[in-house]
């Protein structure tokens, strides 16, 4: 089939405790800390590298500061491995590290990677819902979860220049078998992934007209997963990026937060779940951001008496 899923990330970094704290705050598992180095894991296994000083098979950053170095994607069989490099070796240089990864550059100088996928499995258990006509719990009061502890990363969104954006986007379509699932004529593209079901597996967005780092998403369980992993962030004191909301393009609820790495990150929860009888939408204006966003109007003050 291909490409399953995101296999690791790995950014080049300035402050290494700083980005450790964030992502131990943010519910990653640090498997590995040196003095420059360090390596998160999520439950299903994907890795986050977070690196002061970087390998040299990473291509330049594409814009100063923190900022994602490498996207590996976990391709399901060597076979398909094998294939999908011949087929990136035709056009762009690889090279092949001995932890089995196949490094090259995408075209807009992101670093791309291609190794087996080695999924973990991760025990999922939303909290269950009631309502009229639908009790899934019984005789159980709820307890809080009081953090987030991510399954996965979900996706990754990219911001690329507007010129060269049709090959951009071509270069996952034609060479690594991406399918547009959401074409956004003045914004970007989302893409899925052979082997995934969700929605979108990437986005690469135009809009900024500026190459530079946008986010990665991490599923959790639920809906209370994103608000109180949101809570717990704000609690230790990290910056939200975005008030909760629920997206239009993969109806997914979520929440952004700033992070030191560079960009930012989301929690992600109920995507769209898609199969290959979905048709590519194309919208030539750009859908709104968000089916409904948080709002409030406690914080004003209160009319006079």
């Amino acid at each position: 089939m291909g490409i399953q899923r995101i296999e690791s990330v790995t950014y080049s970094i300035d402050d290494l405790g700083e980005c450790v704290r964030f992502f131990e705050d943010f519910g990653l598992f640090l498997v590995e800390r040196t003095d420059e180095h360090a390596v998160f894991e999520t439950l299903t296994g994907q890795t986050l590298h977070l690196d002061t000083d970087p390998s040299p098979l990473l291509p330049p950053p594409v814009e100063d500061g923190p900022t994602l170095r490498e996207v590996v994607w976990g391709v399901d069989t060597q076979r398909e491995l094998d294939r999908l490099v011949a087929a990136v070796a035709r056009d762009h240089p690889v090279r092949s590290g001995a932890d089995g990864v196949h490094h090259t550059v995408d075209r807009s100088g992101f670093g791309v990677g291609l190794t087996l996928a080695r999924p973990k499995k991760a025990a999922v258990d939303p909290r269950r819902a009631n309502t009229l006509g639908s009790v899934n719990r019984w005789n159980e009061a709820l307890e809080p979860l009081t953090r987030a502890f991510p399954l996965r990363m979900c996706h990754v969104a990219l911001n690329i220049a507007k010129e060269g954006k049709d090959e951009a986007v071509a270069f996952y379509t034609g060479l690594l078998g991406f399918r547009p699932t959401d074409v956004v004529a003045p914004m970007g593209v989302f893409m899925q992934a052979p082997g995934d079901d969700d929605q979108h597996t990437m986005l690469l967005c135009h809009r900024p007209d500026r190459v530079s780092m946008n986010h990665i998403a991490y599923e959790v369980p639920g809906f209370d997963d994103v608000i109180e992993g949101g809570n717990y962030m704000i609690e230790k004191g990290w910056r939200e990026a975005r008030k909760l909301g629920r997206h239009t393009v993969g109806s997914n609820v979520f929440r952004f937060l700033h992070a030191p790495c560079g960009g930012r990150v989301e929690y992600a929860a109920d995507m769209d779940r898609v199969d290959d009888t979905y048709e590519t939408r194309v919208h030539q204006e750009t859908p709104p951001h968000h089916i409904w966003a948080l709002r409030t109007n406690r914080d004003q003050d209160a009319p006079a008496s």
